[in-house]
């Protein structure tokens, strides 16, 4: 772990030779570079804010951001334009943003490399300081660098019949979601979504993330996010959505989301994601051969465990 200046930002690099991760203090909560070593960066920052910080508008700089669920103005838009508290322990650095005027809620990233893997562990927290209760999720929000495609996996099929008898999933789209989008193909096994700078139009789509990861194809290596795996029991945000993606013009996200909870002042909610990354062979177009690349991602996760 170093300090640099990253693009005017002050910022903290990890590296433990196989990925490096760099997170801002300058502005934040935010992780804006993850990649293998010595490679190119996996997630997308949006030139126009580059090393920008202070003022009351609205950045989304790009990289890693937390955010609360459900989204709504002006309470999920609270500007994150200035310095992070930063602490590091045990390996890990862990930032601290001041709490929010006008929600009263804090937020903190814990941020570690596992050594020898490819691997970053990111334990994300939403601190009520308010004097009443609020009902809120985690929303861990990851923007990706252009060109790719995301794969959005379900468990495998099961026939009809006496123990197959009511849903087992669902998919939610939002009102500027074409089902005839040329970016969305369906899958016995998976939604896939690719980003094209070419395409104007936004696309968003949520379900449940039954198997606790999705990944996204880009420049001949896999980026893997893992998220807890959806629990039927407990209430989720945008009609019980866990893992969510969406696509513009500029970038691609993987969302994961945690279930709702009431936060009484003082108390604290956690959502932990693990960040895995890859070099992996694919076809230029990945739903050309969508079953091996899943046998290869299931592959792989196994043995990373």
């Amino acid at each position: 772990m170093e300090r640099i200046d990253f693009h005017g930002w002050q910022a903290f690099r990890l590296s433990n030779d196989l990925v490096e991760l760099i997170a801002v203090i300058s502005v934040g909560p935010r992780i804006l570079h993850f990649g293998l070593a010595g490679c190119e960066n996996e997630l997308y920052l949006d030139p126009q804010d580059l090393g920008k910080s202070g003022g009351e508008e609205y950045r989304f700089y790009g990289g890693h951001r937390l955010w609360h669920a459900p989204e709504a103005i002006p309470r999920t838009y609270v500007p994150d334009n200035r310095p992070v508290q930063a602490e590091e322990a045990g390996g890990a650095l862990r930032l601290i943003q001041p709490a929010e005027p006008g929600t009263g809620i804090q937020k903190e990233m814990e941020i570690r490399l596992v050594p020898g893997q490819p691997h970053a562990e990111i334990l994300h927290r939403l601190r009520s300081t308010g004097l009443w209760p609020v009902e809120l999720a985690a929303w861990a929000i990851t923007q990706l660098a252009p060109g790719g495609a995301a794969l959005l996996p379900f468990p495998p099929p099961r026939p009809h019949g006496p123990d197959n008898l009511l849903p087992d999933r669902s998919l939610n789209l939002w009102s500027y979601t074409e089902l005839s989008d040329p970016r969305l193909s369906f899958h016995p096994r998976a939604v896939l979504l690719r980003q094209d700078p070419s395409v104007r139009s936004d696309i968003k789509l949520g379900a449940q993330n039954r198997l606790g990861w999705a990944a996204y194809f880009n420049r001949g290596r896999v980026f893997i996010k893992r998220a807890s795996r959806h629990q039927d029991h407990l209430p989720y945000p945008d009609r019980g959505s866990s893992v969510e993606l969406f696509a513009n013009q500029t970038f691609l996200e993987i969302e994961t989301l945690g279930p709702l909870v009431r936060l009484e002042p003082g108390q604290a909610l956690e959502h932990r994601e693990t960040w895995l990354l890859a070099q992996f062979d694919q076809p230029a177009d990945p739903a050309g051969d969508l079953p091996g690349l899943l046998e290869r991602i299931e592959a792989f996760l196994k043995q990373q465990e």
